[in-house]
């Protein structure tokens, strides 16, 4: 009997790109596969029919053959029998694991020798926690609430409706692998893929769950608790081990990623662990010297302003910066004076102002004379 049009086979459009020819064949496997219709020879065909189909659309050159001879191109090109459905078989021996049928850009995974690899690892969750320079200086525990994928509570993650068990494949015999053999101009090849049926985990669900639909696990809300140490920064994050989405089918869970994003503060700028902050000083207070109660991350302290203090002046109080996350000491809090002008002057701030500017005049014009002269001489006056 002359053979089917392949991508007839899988309902496709010769325009099918890989991820469609993927879902197409995934779709007639769970159909038709012999582990859901034990005594069906009609499904049986239909499955390896399908294989087969998707065994040549999936490789590149073989479906470029397939384009452009049929099926003659595929014999002439490929062996004297293409695709033979006993070129599957269990593939222990081999050394050259290939990713699998349906392992795709994110979701693949390389097959290990020896064995099935299981059900795929759950996704990792990147969590982002805002905090204030205040609790980052002294550390903190956070509650975090997310929804994630967590174990199906009717099958408990197997996928496997109640009173069903999860079985084992019978296309790779359990092993999660099966082998290729293809006749090449260069000789016989043969490669191991995961196996297109169970996709590598060596077991199938033949009655799925219907609250989740086979897939074992559904969406739940949890709250996470995680204590974040002191000088954490920017960017830092805290991995919490098997926090994250549970895999399909009972596959272990993957992590929740904590990083770290530091809230802009109201008085203080971060520099390492050191924190910066500006302090508005009048021109009394820096002529003749003050006493200021400045605000420290943890709440105030006194700081002593020297008489003739000019703006720009950096005063450095020890220790009261940020620890360092390794334990390793910790930075300080920089002060930088700047000398603050009022804009609206009162009565009587206007006549002390006037006072001063002209006794400052008189200052400036006796003791600046020398200033002045070196100035005439840099422009060369």
């Amino acid at each position: 009997m002359a053979k089917r049009d392949y991508y007839e086979v899988l309902n496709l459009g010769r325009d099918a790109s890989d991820s469609d020819i993927k879902a197409a064949y995934r779709k007639m496997a769970l159909k038709y596969h012999p582990d859901r219709n034990p005594d069906d020879v009609a499904a049986e065909e239909t499955f390896k029919e399908a294989s087969e189909a998707y065994e040549v659309l999936s490789d590149q050159e073989k479906r470029s053959a397939y384009d452009r001879f049929g099926h003659e191109g595929m014999e002439g090109n490929f062996g004297g029998g293409g695709f033979q459905w006993s070129d599957f078989s269990h593939a222990g021996d081999f050394q050259d694991i290939f990713e699998g049928f349906f392992g795709g850009g994110g979701g693949g995974r390389r097959r290990s020798r020896g064995g099935p690899s299981g059900p795929p690892k759950g996704r990792d969750l990147k969590i982002k926690v805002s905090l204030t320079l205040e609790e980052i200086a002294e550390g903190v525990e956070k509650k975090i609430a997310l929804t994630r994928f967590q174990r199906c509570g009717t099958c408990e993650g197997t996928g496997a409706a109640s009173g069903s068990a999860r079985e084992t494949c019978r296309t790779c015999g359990g092993q999660g692998q099966v082998q290729q053999v293809a006749q090449t101009l260069f000789g016989q090849s043969m490669s191991v893929t995961a196996c297109p049926t169970c996709d590598g985990e060596g077991q199938n669900v033949a009655n799925p769950c219907t609250e989740c639909d086979g897939d074992g696990r559904e969406r739940g809300q949890t709250t996470l608790s995680v204590r974040i140490p002191a000088g954490v920064q920017e960017g830092n994050y805290i991995p919490l081990r098997g926090q994250g989405e549970v895999g399909p089918r009972g596959g272990p869970p993957g992590d929740a990623l904590v990083f770290i994003e530091e809230q802009e503060h109201e008085y203080f700028t971060r520099d390492g662990n050191h924190v910066i902050y500006q302090l508005p000083l009048g021109f009394g207070q820096a002529a003749l010297g003050a006493e200021i109660k400045v605000p420290i991350l943890a709440g105030s302290a006194a700081l002593k302003i020297p008489s003739g203090t000019q703006s720009g002046r950096v005063f450095r109080m020890s220790g009261k910066g940020i620890p360092d996350v390794n334990g390793r000491g910790g930075g300080d809090q920089l002060v930088q004076v700047i000398l603050w002008t009022p804009e609206d002057l009162s009565r009587r701030e206007r006549e002390l102002f006037t006072e001063l500017a002209q006794l400052e005049e008189e200052r400036v014009a006796a003791g600046g004379e020398g200033f002045f002269a070196k100035v005439r001489k840099a422009f060369g006056a």
